[in-house]
């Protein structure tokens, strides 16, 4: 482990460091910007023009990293994040803060970008598998502890976003210090939505209603958390208890997903998500209760996207899973983007009980719309079926890493469930191509 560890440590101290500033900043401005007396619209706002950042940095980023390389882009790109960050508390108007949200969301795509294209080429072929394994409890982890750092100030205060800004420049140092040779980025162009819906409607479906529903929690989840009376720290737990249970539950979920028809065990898993937000309506103003609602929703919402990863790959033939990965990312992205502005008008519009009752929603429309695909006969898998993969939402270049990890599992037969996609789906041909063209 050591060994597969030590040549990209220096990445992973990295972008740890970056999401522990990244993560406390989520949450920290949700709750500062409710203590300055934003409305629920204005929040919810916030959180969309974070993500149509992650759009647009989606298709910008990877054109600026090739012109500046890799060190350089990521010095870059965290100094906009930094920058951002200070600039919040300095000045505390919603304007301003739209269009900090739109430069942090732009940024931290091109960050993932930089340090995903990175791990591609620095892990050897037979580890990818472990290597992404690590990465994405690096991401989990970094997330959920980041919510604990809120214990430290008030929200109220200039401590804490220093204390982000300090985290995300500390980022920098592990990496612009490394040795390791950078790579060239290449580009995957998507399927178009068309074809991508006549493969897999579940799948298309699914990543939309997830992104519409996630991007509601990350924008206004602990927006809710405070209308319903929570003190800082328990907010800090309510938070880290969705991301700690969304992370447990990936492994037997996929099992599942993996054993069973996948359109069924998206419902099954969209249900236990709507189970969630229901809970989470129910016991919101029940103190500990609503942490149980809390873990609930995470079990199941952070498995409906990996979920319909999988199911889209079942649905694709070898030449496409790239490109149609990067489609269904660019629509999860889509939902996100909205998700929280309008999650926020219904806040406003109604009450704070409005947030989890659209979680519900969503996921019971996916839950029910996959559901009665699933009773429209067996599911047909174009070339191999697929294998459930626990993962997170960043950039497009995870799924190279993400695909080739799989099947490299595969052929050492590692049973971890970051299991295989067979070696004979012929993505060793696409890495092939991809180094051929520089990679």
């Amino acid at each position: 482990m050591i060994k597969i560890l030590l040549p990209i440590a220096a990445l992973l101290c990295g972008i740890a460091l970056l999401l522990l500033g990244t993560g406390l900043l989520n949450t920290l401005l949700a709750l500062r910007g409710s203590g300055e007396g934003f409305t629920d619209q204005t929040l919810g706002l916030l959180g969309s023009a974070y993500f149509a950042g992650f759009i647009l940095g989606g298709w910008l980023c990877p054109k600026l990293i090739r012109r500046m390389g890799h060190v350089r882009s990521f010095a870059f790109f965290a100094a906009a994040v930094g920058i951002s960050v200070l600039v919040h508390v300095l000045l505390v108007e919603s304007p301003v803060w739209l269009v900090l949200r739109f430069i942090t969301g732009t940024a931290l795509v091109g960050i993932y970008t930089v340090i995903e294209s990175w791990l591609n080429t620095q892990a050897p072929p037979e580890r990818r598998g472990q290597i992404f394994a690590i990465y994405m409890a690096v991401n989990l982890g970094s997330l959920a502890l980041a919510q604990q750092l809120l214990r430290l100030d008030s929200p109220m205060g200039f401590g804490l976003f220093a204390l982000t800004a300090i985290l995300v420049t500390a980022a920098l140092m592990p990496v612009v210090a490394t040795r390791l040779p950078q790579p060239v980025i290449g580009s995957t162009a998507g399927l178009s939505w068309r074809r991508l819906w006549t493969a897999a409607p579940v799948a298309c479906g699914a990543a939309l209603l997830s992104g519409l529903a996630m991007g509601g929690f990350w924008g206004l989840g602990a927006v809710y958390a405070a209308r319903m009376g929570m003190d800082t720290p328990q907010i800090a737990t309510f938070v880290s208890m969705v991301i700690i249970a969304g992370a447990a539950s990936q492994w037997p979920l996929g099992l599942m997903s993996d054993r069973t028809d996948r359109r069924l065990a998206l419902a099954i898993i969209s249900m236990i998500a709507v189970a969630g937000g229901l809970l989470m309506a129910l016991l919101g103003q029940l103190g500990q209760w609503l942490l149980v609602a809390a873990a609930v929703f995470g079990a199941g919402s952070f498995a409906v996207y990996p979920a319909a990863v999988a199911h889209l790959i079942d649905h694709l033939h070898q030449e496409d899973i790239l490109s149609g990965n990067a489609s269904l990312l660019m629509l999860h992205g889509l939902g996100a983007a909205v998700g929280p502005a309008l999650a926020g008008w219904l806040m406003g519009l109604t009450a704070p009980l409005a947030l989890p009752i659209f979680f519900a929603v969503m996921f019971g429309i996916c839950g029910l719309y996959a559901l009665l695909q699933s009773r429209r006969g067996a599911d047909k898998i174009v070339d191999e079926a697929a294998h459930y993969i626990p993962m997170v939402r960043t950039s497009s270049e995870v799924l190279g890493m993400m695909l080739d990890g799989a099947e490299s599992t595969d052929s050492e037969h590692v049973e971890d469930h970051i299991n295989d996609i067979d070696a004979d789906t012929g993505l060793a041909d696409n890495r092939s191509n991809a180094n051929d063209s520089g990679h």
